[in-house]
């Protein structure tokens, strides 16, 4: 692995608020390969106004001139500390970026941007690559067309770059799989922020609630539309906004979780299903037993051999 200087070292007691330049760009092994999802670079650097950009230092794959762009091999993470600039893509033609915007950026896909020359901005990044990193960034959680997202710089996302940083910098002894899963927890923050910037303040503890009725009352029935009406809140409202959060209809979700719970109480029980259907608030037998297939893939009375077998 490539050398830290005195300074660099000095850069590991991690603030990346420091006016100090770092970045490091790494040799990796076939078995970091094999881990499937690579930290091949990081770094941090503050632009000053009127100042060249990008600053040198950078190996060839990763520099480019605004005139004519680049096109990385790997994905990256940028967030813009602050300052203010002005990213262009591919797919998606400029964009302004402000203090606190993230860009993701795309293998394959041309691009530039630059911070404003009377301004500067602070950056930091970091690149990855690999199979696990292709099923997470293109399974239709991000699209090169809405590549910014804003107001990323939140505590939990500066601590996570930090944390990378700083095991970039030290190298421990599993450094790259630990950074792996740290850049995994960034991208779901940065996900969940993306999705989250267009759903009301307050939806949240209301979906919470409907969760914690569910859980509560998952031997029987609950009323959603006189949950709203009491609420103050209109149903097809909140049914958006809960299928938007958690990827399932209401009625779906609370299905599921029965079924999940019917499937515990066929490991550790001898209740028959048709005991379990009355337990759970089933209007039928046949309706749970067709609900039980439909979800699972297996019979109830399949079910119930394989755990057998399985305990």
């Amino acid at each position: 692995m490539s050398s830290n200087t005195e300074n660099d070292k000095k850069v590991a007691q991690i603030d990346i608020n420091l006016n100090v330049d770092f970045k490091k760009y790494f040799v990796l092994s076939e078995i970091d390969h094999k881990w499937g999802f690579v930290i091949s670079d990081v770094g941090h650097c503050k632009v000053l106004p009127y100042s060249n950009y990008p600053p040198d230092g950078h190996p060839t794959s990763h520099m480019f001139s605004w005139d004519k762009g680049r096109v990385l091999n790997e994905y990256q993470l940028v967030l813009i500390m602050d300052g203010q600039g002005i990213y262009e893509g591919a797919s998606t033609g400029a964009k302004n970026l402000n203090s606190g915007d993230a860009i993701i950026l795309f293998p394959g896909e041309w691009h530039r941007y630059k911070p404003l020359k009377k301004m500067g901005w602070t950056e930091i990044w970091i690149g990855f690559y690999g199979e696990m990193a292709d099923i997470v960034m293109q399974n239709s959680f991000f699209q090169k067309e809405n590549p910014i997202v804003n107001n990323c710089s939140n505590i939990l996302i500066r601590n996570l770059y930090s944390s990378i940083f700083q095991l970039a910098m030290d190298e421990p002894f599993g450094y790259q799989k630990t950074s792996s899963g740290l850049c995994l927890q960034l991208i779901a923050e940065i996900h969940n922020l993306q999705n989250k910037k267009n759903s009301i303040v307050g939806d949240d503890s209301n979906i919470s609630k409907v969760k914690y009725l569910m859980n509560k009352n998952i031997d029987r029935s609950i009323n959603l539309k006189n949950f709203c009406l009491n609420n103050g809140i209109s149903y097809s409202k909140f049914r958006a906004d809960f299928k938007y959060q958690t990827g399932l209809a209401p009625l779906q979700y609370f299905i599921l979780l029965k079924i999940e719970k019917a499937k515990y109480l066929f490991k550790t029980t001898d209740l028959k299903a048709k005991q379990i259907a009355y337990q759970l608030g089933f209007s039928s037998e046949h309706y749970f037993c067709r609900l039980f297939k439909s979800k699972t893939g297996m019979t109830t009375k399949e079910f119930k051999e394989n755990s057998s077998v399985i305990n």
